[in-house]
């Protein structure tokens, strides 16, 4: 067990899987001058003090996308921890299958619909990779009900 003098801080960072009824899968691509720059990523960000996982994951896909989640609220599916220089991150999936308005990359180079089998020919952010692998798993399996 580790010391909690010792551990680096917790930075929790959601994330958010936009599943279409055609089953792709919303990603997108971080722009120059950011770290991972050029990586695939689920859209997300981190939770700030005071806030739920799930309000910040709205307030993320307002700021990145341009939408909201309606209907059914978000389901977590999976999570990734692993340091992340000198903190540890935490980061948590959510499945959202139903939003209002149309995703822009508002804060991305770019966005793309993938297929859930194609979602690991991307390259992405070690924390993402574990989320994608589970999505894809879940997608497949019917575990996730689609809009």
């Amino acid at each position: 067990m580790t010391d909690s003098v010792t551990s680096p801080p917790l930075l929790i960072v959601v994330a958010g899987a936009l599943v279409r009824d055609d089953g792709r899968v919303l990603l997108q691509r971080r722009g120059a001058g950011k770290e991972h720059a050029g990586l695939w990523e689920f859209p997300g960000g981190k939770v700030e003090p005071g806030e739920t996982p799930e309000a910040a994951l709205a307030r993320e896909l307002a700021e990145e996308l341009g939408i909201a989640p309606s209907g059914p609220a978000p389901v977590p599916l999976s999570f990734a921890s692993e340091p992340a220089g000198s903190r540890h991150l935490l980061l948590l999936l959510f499945v959202v299958t139903r939003w209002r308005g149309e995703p822009r990359a508002l804060d991305a180079a770019e966005i793309a619909w993938v297929e859930p089998e194609r979602l690991g020919d991307r390259l992405m952010p070690p924390a993402d990779r574990p989320l994608a692998a589970a999505l894809a798993c879940a997608l497949s399996g019917g575990m996730i009900e689609r809009a």
